[in-house]
């Protein structure tokens, strides 16, 4: 007996998407004239007459990480999709393997540059008003014997293995990215800290930078010094050195939060420092279930149950206000644990890894740019002031289905077609006006 078939299966050479909300960021590029601005980075030329223009590889790479793609191999989901290759008019789509070899043609020098550039162009696009720039660093476990800087050092997770240890730095504000340096995995914290946050600044360019947070790594006299000198406001996480554990024991009045939670300040001189610093101080009691505090035990006195019960945790600023306010303002710096997470899930920060050094951190410098792009879309053009991860993204507005209408009359003017539901087509046709507007994330924050 034959069995039931309820439908047919059968074929169609009519070229459809199943990005075509992807044509809102298109919209939002040109406006940011975007190519030209990727031409302008100088990025290595292909050795080939025939080798595909470097700006459409990273324009590609991009696309693709809107659309999922967490590997290199996955980038070919922009070339086996026609009606985006029409959309970005690419002409003939590379596959991953140019891609690759785009990146594989990075020194230092050419990897600094393009970094550099590449950020100085975006925030000079955006003309924002004074951020708080956060900065902090992660551990990318790398599985693979060959690749160039992976080391073993700190690895919470996986103890022992190779990995890399990248920093970087966030505005907080907007949810973007400043800056990002591959490092080696056996890199300390504190490593090329003054450089990365001159080099920050430089990518910056004319953007404010209102309060500067950073954890223990950045607790050094030459970075405070270079931050006064440079009138930036500034909480950092210091070190408890022995001589501050005594200090804060003899110095310190606490004011209780809340019950298991107190706060306090002393006035501190680190060795070698000319002058006593302010540092607020915060304990936390073990018992306590609520997080909120990151800090440690006073090692230096370990015989002291009363002191052992508590851990603590303190910060330098330069700031007058209340105690209490430091530290909560402090606290808003954990998003950035938060935007790590989002990298390493929806941006492939963990799995874009060649073998050589400089060309890992040249395709990671591609993946922090369509972040940007991505959470500039999200301010300038959706205009919400909810952070979408970009599998939320997916669903509400880039997965839709569309094609070319061929049907047109006008020779001069294409047509693409969303299949989209008469209820949502308002809203998306205020997408399309936002995406064609002039990008001012300030001014559209006040609008939203």
């Amino acid at each position: 007996m034959k069995p039931y078939d309820p439908f047919d299966l059968k074929f169609s050479s009519r070229e459809v998407t199943a990005w075509g909300g992807l044509a809102l960021l298109k919209r939002m590029l040109d406006g940011l004239d975007f190519r030209a601005g990727v031409q302008s980075w100088q990025l290595p030329p292909p050795r080939s007459n025939r080798g595909y223009r470097p700006e459409q590889l990273v324009e590609q790479m991009i696309v693709s990480i809107w659309c999922g793609a967490a590997r290199f191999a996955q980038a070919d989901i922009t070339r086996l999709d026609a009606t985006l290759v029409r959309l970005f008019d690419w002409g003939t789509a590379a596959g991953h393997k140019a891609i690759v070899r785009l990146f594989q043609r990075f020194d230092q020098a050419d990897s600094s540059r393009v970094q550099s550039s590449s950020f100085r162009w975006l925030f000079d696009k955006l003309h924002l008003n004074s951020i708080t720039l956060d900065v902090d660093s992660t551990v990318l476990t790398r599985w693979g014997t060959q690749i160039e800087g992976g080391a073993k050092g700190y690895n919470p997770k996986h103890h022992g293995r190779a990995s890399h240890h990248p920093l970087l730095a966030f505005v907080a504000d907007w949810r973007l990215i400043a800056n990002f340096w591959l490092r080696p995995g056996n890199t300390s914290a504190s490593n090329n800290a003054l450089s990365f946050l001159q080099a920050t600044l430089n990518n910056l360019g004319s953007t404010k930078v209102g309060l500067f947070r950073a954890d223990s790594g950045f607790y050094d006299k030459t970075i405070v010094d270079f931050l006064v000198d440079k009138k930036i406001t500034h909480i950092i996480s210091a070190r408890l050195t022995q001589p501050l554990q005594q200090t804060i024991v003899d110095q310190c009045k606490w004011q209780q939060v809340e019950p298991g939670l107190e706060v306090g300040e002393v006035s501190y001189q680190p060795h070698g420092w000319i002058s006593a610093q302010r540092l607020v101080v915060v304990r936390q009691h073990v018992r306590r279930k609520a997080a909120g505090v990151a800090g440690k035990t006073l090692s230096l006195f370990a015989d002291d149950e009363d002191l052992q019960g508590w851990r603590y945790g303190a910060m330098l600023t330069d700031l007058t206000i209340a105690a209490l306010d430091v530290w909560r303002l402090y606290r808003g710096r954990a998003d950035c644990e938060n935007r790590i997470k989002e990298l390493k899930a929806d941006f492939g920060l963990g799995s874009f890894v060649l073998r050589d050094f400089w060309a890992t951190e040249a395709a990671l410098g591609v993946t922090m740019l369509a972040y940007n792009l991505m959470s500039v879309f999200r301010h300038a053009v959706m205009r919400q002031s909810v952070h979408h991860t970009l599998a939320t993204l997916h669903h509400k507005v880039l997965a839709v289905g569309a094609f070319w209408d061929s049907s047109t009359t006008k020779s001069d003017k294409q047509t693409f077609r969303l299949a989209v539901a008469r209820k949502r087509r308002p809203w998306f046709e205020g997408l399309w006006a936002n995406a064609g507007a002039p990008v001012n994330l300030v001014a559209n924050l006040k609008k939203s």
